[in-house]
């Protein structure tokens, strides 16, 4: 049995988006100096690459944080199949499931250009995780060329290749709009008090605006203080690796160096309620 466990996760990171994803490190580390996986775009809405900014990736990688991709363009570009789905994709995603319903060649051709991505900047590569946590068949389909160990959804984490599935109902919120900020809150202060606790492993998939709200950021940080008491931080390839180990299954990640070894992160005591 593994110890309880949690990881820290920040999505859209980008040079577009990097001020605010900044803001949001900052209040991680105001809570405490925990490991991340920063979720990386390669062409965030069809920026261009930016050098400066994959420097500062680097630096982020050899301190130990983790870099996953995330998508490639980061925008849903294909046509809704009817109602729901354009409601799926339109409103609740704003136009950004970019895997939602793509088949499984162009799939292919997005995940392979982001792995060449992380190649040529000699980043390992263990996890890929769908913008909004939408993957059509043909991307499922497509995760298999390449040797990752790790996708996951809202709710289930999953070691590759064998999809062995983990549930791990993500903290997330939404900010977008007053209504789905008070949503958020009610929502994440429900699943706390569901028994979410008694979970193996619980992330927080945080975004870069979690940090400009002054009650959103409160939120999360009470809860990752709170669990923090705990729990375990990780990075989400570090967890796959140990989770994988007690289900005694090989791993193959996608490393093309040897990257250096994470430090030790201390955890500091916290509140007793979120």
């Amino acid at each position: 049995m593994m110890e309880p466990s949690l990881c820290v996760v920040l999505h859209d990171v980008s040079p577009v988006t990097w001020a605010a994803c900044q803001r949001v490190i900052d209040a991680v580390g105001e809570v405490a100096p925990v490991p991340m996986t920063l979720l990386a775009v390669p062409r965030y809405h069809g920026a261009p690459r930016d050098p400066a900014f994959e420097d500062l990736l680097t630096r982020r990688c050899e301190c130990g944080d983790e870099l996953a991709l995330h998508g490639y363009t980061h925008l849903d570009d294909g046509r809704p199949s009817g109602v729901v789905d354009a409601l799926r994709r339109r409103w609740y995603t704003a136009g950004e499931g970019e895997f939602a319903s793509l088949r499984a060649d162009d799939a292919a051709g997005r995940l392979l250009a982001g792995a060449r991505w992380f190649q040529e900047n000699r980043w390992p590569l263990y996890g890929f995780v769908a913008p909004a946590w939408l993957m059509s068949p043909g991307t499922w389909e497509a995760l298999a060329l390449l040797p990752l160990t790790y996708t996951a959804t809202l709710r289930r984490l999953y070691a590759l290749p064998r999809r062995h599935m983990l549930t791990s109902q993500s903290i997330v919120y939404s900010t977008r709009a007053r209504w789905r900020r008070a949503t958020s809150l009610m929502w994440n202060r429900a699943l706390h008090h569901a028994g979410q606790d008694a979970q193996m492993l619980v992330r927080f998939e945080l975004h870069p605006h979690d940090a400009d709200y002054p009650i959103i950021r409160r939120s999360w940080q009470r809860l990752l203080a709170w669990h923090l008491q705990y729990r375990r931080a990780y990075t989400v390839a570090d967890f796959v690796r140990q989770w994988q180990g007690s289900l005694d299954v090989p791993t193959a990640p996608m490393t093309y160096h040897q990257a250096p070894s994470a430090p030790a992160f201390r955890t500091e005591r916290a509140p007793r309620q979120p």
